[in-house]
């Protein structure tokens, strides 16, 4: 049996709790389901009443260990526990190793150089646009190529994350965002933009193996109640990334018009720069980034199998995902919500520019600001989601906040005053950014056990559909009219995505395995022999007969 069998015919959360399985090796007068199951049942309901203490014993031992082939079927892989499991009669077990922060650093940091490489042409769009002779449109599409490749290629790549794992999946990340980093060295020349663009698709690329990983990362290393902080502080390092992106290019490359020697120099040091940081992450990302640890971080976990098994279908767990409706108005939600956020970091530079002539400098602060803010919003809510476990709650707030900081930032741009500027853009950073770990782990929550790689990796994936479509026609609308004719054009997207939230139904399944297996609620309970199961019922072999329900969401 296989996770994706167990989602599609149980939902995973009513499997046995690690806490009262014990894991046994089959020995051969345990074998044979017809014969096992009646001594189990009989021995149910009779309480072990008159029997010797050999057989009191006896008994002891079938509650605890039903049968191994029951066992394998409840929890393939021995729920993929790591080596202790393999030894006979040890209690399925869970820890936290100190390598998981390094983990999660050397991931952020990677990270952030994508993001970096991803804004820092959109930040200086007058400076590239002389020194390469094109069109703003044309610039606007170099931050655009990061969600065109994203969306046909997020498939495969969550595909290969859960059939090669988060090592491989990490390194071609890394190594593609290293390449990249590269190749925009030998583009520094005004005739070269179609290499510059060659360049930045292969970042693109790198980036799908990049945003999808946050909460893979977080639910295979860090424990249940430090998994949405450590969500966070995965998406933070690409947060972090855009917020230097925004800071650093107006630094490196100053608006030298009358000099183009000058500002080819000036660019080649910038992209020098980050080749060299890119490729030194690289090699650590090969030195510290491994699949999982020995032992799972949490029952959630431990109830999962550490590997696929060959009949696991991908397809079908596609398929599971897109008829969860609650799972459905989420992707559409967040993303208006990220998409919206691509597409005023992109044109932030033009909006700025349009309003306040010669403030490009002024122009990348306003960005750093808006992420900066956003940063520390991802972290106090993937803090509050820890503390108080109320997603959807969370969620909401959020994104009612988000839409009042969009309308604030909208109708206060062009008061002349470039200082105001920097507080709305602030207070919209703050919410909207800090919406980001927010959906990641609402959707793990609510799609529990299918592949964290999976669901993040459509979030994602919607995000940077809705992100081209947003950014064309804010671009389009800010070009031909002024900037808050399309800023007016997000705020209204944004207010349809606050009812569509409110719309989702919470129920949070993995959060419900780890409160039922600390509290010994999740039990394992074989109904029925494997033998007599009907065709139509079986699930490898086994039968599984729910103990607890999903609640809806907790509240505080």
């Amino acid at each position: 049996m296989v996770a994706g069998d167990l989602v599609q015919e149980h939902l995973r959360a009513d499997t046995g709790a690690p806490d009262d399985i014990t894991v046994g090796r089959k020995t051969p007068e345990l074998e044979g389901a017809a014969e096992r199951c009646p001594t189990y049942e009989e021995a149910i309901k009779t309480g072990g009443a008159g029997e010797t203490d050999s057989d009191s014993r006896a008994l002891e031992q079938e509650k605890e260990v039903p049968a191994a082939d029951e066992r394998e079927a409840m929890l393939p892989n021995g729920g993929g526990g790591g080596e202790a499991e393999e030894k006979q009669g040890t209690k399925l077990e869970t820890k936290l190793y100190p390598r998981r922060f390094a983990v999660l650093l050397v991931f952020s940091l990677y990270s952030l150089v994508n993001a970096f490489q991803w804004i820092q042409y959109s930040i200086i769009a007058n400076v590239f646009t002389r020194y390469y002779g094109v069109t703003n449109d044309k610039v606007d599409w170099l931050s655009i190529v990061y969600m065109v490749v994203y969306i046909p290629l997020i498939f495969p790549a969550t595909w290969l994350l859960d059939r090669k794992g988060l090592r491989l999946t990490a390194l071609l990340g890394a190594g593609l965002n290293c390449v990249g980093a590269w190749l925009k060295c030998a583009s520094v020349s005004p005739g070269l933009f179609g290499v510059t663009v060659a360049a930045q698709v292969v970042c693109s690329v790198a980036q799908v193996f990049i945003l999808g990983l946050p909460s893979r990362v977080a639910s295979v290393w860090f424990g249940p109640g430090e998994v949405s902080t450590a969500c966070a502080a995965a998406v933070l390092g690409n947060q972090l990334g855009t917020a230097i992106g925004f800071l650093l290019p107006p630094v490196l490359v100053p608006n030298t018009p009358e000099d183009v020697a000058l500002t080819g120099h000036n660019i080649s040091v910038m992209f020098y720069g980050t080749a060299a940081v890119s490729t030194f992450l690289f090699i650590l990302a090969v030195i510290v980034i491994k699949d999982r640890p020995l032992l799972p971080p949490s029952h959630s976990q431990a109830v999962l199998p550490s590997s696929l098994s060959e009949d696991y279908s991908y397809k079908q767990s596609i398929f599971n995902l897109m008829k969860n409706k609650a799972f459905v108005l989420l992707l559409v939600s967040y993303g208006i919500m990220t998409g919206s956020f691509y597409s005023v970091s992109t044109l932030l530079n033009q909006m700025i520019m349009s309003c306040y002539e010669n403030q490009e400098l002024n122009a990348g602060r306003i960005g750093l600001t808006l992420v900066v803010a956003g940063m520390v919003g991802s972290i106090l809510c993937g803090l509050w989601l820890d503390h108080t476990k109320t997603y959807k709650m969370t969620t909401l707030i959020v994104y009612g906040l988000s839409f009042l900081g969009m309308v604030v930032f909208t109708f206060t741009l062009d008061l002349n005053n470039i200082y105001l500027v920097f507080v709305t853009a602030g207070a919209l950073g703050f919410f909207m950014t800090g919406y980001l770990p927010l959906g990641f782990e609402f959707g793990v929550e609510i799609t529990y056990p299918e592949s964290e790689g999976t669901s993040s990796g459509l979030l994602n994936a919607f995000a940077q559909l809705f992100g081209i479509i947003f950014t064309l026609i804010q671009g389009k609308l800010t070009t031909d009219y002024n900037p808050l004719i399309g800023n007016i054009f997000l705020c209204a997207w944004i207010f349809l995505g606050i009812l569509l939230t409110a719309l989702i139904k919470s129920e949070l399944k993995r959060h419900n395995v780890n409160m039922g297996a600390d509290s010994n609620q999740l039990q394992a309970v074989p109904t029925e022999c494997p033998g007599d199961c009907p065709s139509e019922t079986k699930t490898n072999g086994g039968k599984m007969e729910p103990s607890i329900s999903f609640s809806r969401e907790t509240t505080l």
